[in-house]
């Protein structure tokens, strides 16, 4: 019996269902199980849950088998075939399980009649979760094309499962005063632009602090209030759900999941009743819940429980604003700008989904994630070290963000926003009508440039259907990791990354292994304190460190490439040995798909990201043993001058045309040429027009740039002469000094 892999994926609308149809925890598990039963035809499915105090897995849901075992079944990990699955990590397949030397006999339990079985376990990154399993008759033994398919629904349903294993676990086991400053002479400020953009709007204070804002307590209000408040938030998180499903599909991974099955807990929901059956009002309830409830989760050892309470005050905060039927000024995020101190990748996602116009961070600072991310979502963002912003009245507060160059406007006049929205209708109008863009890249002699796009999310694609590109010169694989609440599991990226291939279909892409570390931090993993962490766990290094995670990406981009040209790029190599180990792990990925008969990519083009100074001095080696190089401009300048752009004591010595930058990008080039493999930029160099000229004089011809900068690399690239630009580039190397080298840019 074959399963069809592919409408075996669930999508968003149907673990919807699952939530609407569902009442509470428990129901909504077996829900699941039913789901996937019958969409596996099997005659039995169970989910087993991982229990860290007891470091047991007990049977949470069943279907098919008896439910008296229910709770009561607990397995140690390695006992029987569903312990084996979680201990080794990998899905346990069998005819007749019976013949398997580790099953496990269990009397009344009702399986005896159904042999074949196969069972995948739950992991989000290292954290063990639990086990699903499906059983059928002999004769209808599993494929493995079952496999993949369980696989996939699984880590669809990873995400609920987890939350409602540490929901079901912890249930077994204040009114903030706004401070306000004075405006009158706070008009201008000019900050750093981060994501580009114009926007105006009324301004809210996004807070992150771990305190409910109360600002009603009526007291005519009780239980069925309460309940009418439950259920409009429910619809609200649903609605939230699928907009961001909708607008990124490749990020969205349920956000909301958390929130709506908190909201299905009956012991959150009973506890807030009784506290308004006792007198409270339910807004009063609701925050004395969301403090029990906090308290619970900040106790817990497990970081991914502590990390949970953002979910907790963002739902409690909901059910408050409901209560009081209209939302608070403060509160209601759309078409607003929104000031914050700090953001994370997944409140980011959140105030898009409720559209919002643009934000401006406060003193804690822009990391680059945050700003790729935000210009991805079409959302200004600016910068500013003004903590008064803070502390802005929420009455009626306008301002003006100019994201191209970082300036702040507060209640600007008529005439500054007209300047504004003039300027951006011609600059839109300008962008419709550039003839250039449906041509391919040529120089002004006919010399052909590989002009190709940086995405970071999917929804960067929308908009290149009239450029002509040659595919995708780096895709930064980082975002699902990095807005997610752990690490996404094989079958969630190979999702992403199917339809990224098909996207562009026929054309190059370039994935770049996960780059994390530095400041791109993961929520759900600590990576202990580190005094530079710059130079410390990033990159190919985290990946080389942590395998299992390495590989489930890897096995996911070599099946969403089968049968297209895709590349495979290290980023933050820094030696040969570097290179052999993350080949070779390359290699394991492409023989276990085999072995599998798993359909995948045997032969991706295998390169490296250069950004060290290290890689630059043994250029030759990698090179040898690459199929392509690309330069990483923006980490190259800063190790190689050991200057951190974003320290304002430093960043002036923050220099790309520094003699020893340029003489680097020399060596690159002339090593890609020496071994006939082909060289790309893509860093922030890439898009800027006074060194364009440069790269193509050293024989560079491929650029990867952010959609934005597109049209305007096409511009500069016609009007150079490669003979000319060769001239150039041999003049600007013969400098000794920055200064020499500015003043010969700037006049020559």
């Amino acid at each position: 019996m074959e399963t069809n892999h592919i409408k075996m994926l669930c999508d968003i609308g149907e673990l919807d269902n699952l939530f609407v149809k569902s009442s509470n925890l428990e129901i909504c598990i077996n829900k699941m199980v039913e789901m996937v039963a019958d969409h596996i035809h099997a005659a039995i499915c169970s989910i087993y849950l991982y229990d860290e105090n007891t470091d047991l897995l007990v049977l949470k849901a069943t279907k098919g088998l008896n439910p008296k075992f229910v709770n009561n079944l607990q397995l140690k990990i390695g006992e029987g075939l569903v312990g084996k699955a979680l201990k080794t990590r990998k899905p346990v397949i069998e005819k007749d399980a019976k013949l398997n030397k580790d099953y496990k006999y269990i009397p009344d339990l009702f399986e005896d009649m159904y042999d074949a079985f196969l069972a995948v376990p739950l992991f989000r990154g290292k954290n063990k979760i639990g086990v699903l399993v499906v059983q059928r008759k002999k004769e209808l033994s599993f494929s493995q094309n079952d496999l993949l398919a369980l696989r996939a629904t699984a880590s669809q349903l990873a995400i609920m499962i987890e939350n409602i294993k540490y929901l079901i676990l912890l249930e077994s086991h204040g009114v903030i005063a706004n401070s306000q400053v004075d405006i009158s002479n706070l008009n201008f400020i000019k900050g750093q632009t981060s994501s580009q953009g114009f926007f105006y709007g009324t301004a809210v204070i996004f807070s992150q602090t771990k305190d409910l804002i109360i600002t009603d307590e009526n007291e005519n209000i009780g239980i069925d209030e309460f309940n009418q408040a439950v259920v409009e938030t429910e619809l609200e998180l649903e609605r939230l759900q699928n907009l961001v499903g909708e607008k990124l599909s490749d990020v969205a991974s349920l956000i909301f999941t958390s929130q709506l099955l908190m909201l299905k807990d009956s012991g959150f929901t009973r506890g807030i009743t009784k506290k308004i059956e006792l007198g409270l009002t339910p807004s009063r309830a609701v925050a004395e819940i969301f403090n029990k409830y906090k308290k619970i989760f900040l106790d817990s050892s497990n970081e991914i429980i502590q990390e949970k309470v953002q979910d907790l005050q963002d739902l409690s905060q909901r059910l408050i604003d409901n209560l009081s039927n209209s939302k608070k000024e403060n509160e209601v995020v759309k078409d607003t700008i929104v000031i914050t101190r700090e953001l994370f990748p997944s409140d980011l996602l959140r105030l898009s989904a409720e559209n919002v116009g643009g934000i401006i961070m406060v003193a804690g600072g822009v990391t680059s994630h945050i700003s790729i991310l935000a210009r991805s979502l079409n959302i200004p963002l600016v910068f500013t070290d003004k903590t008064e912003l803070l502390e802005l009245p929420l009455d009626n507060v306008k301002i003006l963000i100019d994201g191209e160059v970082g300036n702040i406007y507060i209640n600007p006049g008529n005439e500054i926003v007209e300047k504004f929205q003039e300027r951006n209708d011609a600059r839109e109008l300008l962008s419709k009508s550039d003839e250039l863009s449906i041509l391919p890249t040529k120089t002004e002699d006919g010399e052909l440039v590989n002009l190709m796009i940086n995405i970071n999310l999917l929804s960067d694609l929308n908009n290149i259907e009239n450029y002509k590109i040659c595919g995708v010169g780096l895709y930064r694989t980082e975002f699902p990791f990095l807005v997610r609440r752990n690490f996404p599991s094989e079958e969630e990226q190979y999702v992403i990354y199917k339809k990224l291939v098909e996207k562009m279909k026929g054309k190059i892409i370039t994935f770049r292994t996960l780059d994390i570390g530095g400041d791109k931090v993961l929520s759900y993993y600590s990576f202990g304190k580190e005094q530079n962490p710059f130079l410390g766990m990033r990159s190919i290094r985290f990946s080389l460190s942590h395998e299992e995670v390495f590989k489930d990406q890897l096995r996911a981009i070599l099946r969403a490439g089968y049968s297209e040209n895709i590349k495979i790029m290290f980023p933050m190599i820094s030696s040969l040995d570097d290179l052999r180990k993350s080949k070779s792990i390359v290699e394991d990925c492409i023989r276990e798909l085999k072995e599998a008969g798993i359909l995948h990519n045997s032969k991706p083009e295998i390169g490296i990201m250069v950004e060290l100074p290290s890689a630059v001095v043994i250029i030759d080696d990698l090179a040898n043993e690459s199929d392509f190089l690309s330069i990483g401009t923006n980490d190259l300048i800063q190790y190689t001058l050991a200057v951190d752009r974003t320290n304002e004591k430093v960043s002036h010595l923050y220099t790309s045309h520094h003699p020893a930058v340029i003489r680097s990008l020399k060596k690159i080039a002339d090593s890609a040429k020496q071994h006939g493999i082909d060289v790309s930029v893509c860093g922030d160099m890439g898009n800027k027009e006074k060194y364009l000229k440069f790269f193509l004089g050293i024989g560079i011809k491929s650029f990867s740039v952010d959609s934005m900068y597109i049209s305007k690399v096409k511009k500069v690239c016609s009007k150079i002469k490669i003979e000319d630009s060769k001239k150039y580039a041999e003049k600007m190397l013969s400098y000794k000094t920055v200064q020499e080298v500015e003043d010969f840019i700037n006049n020559g």
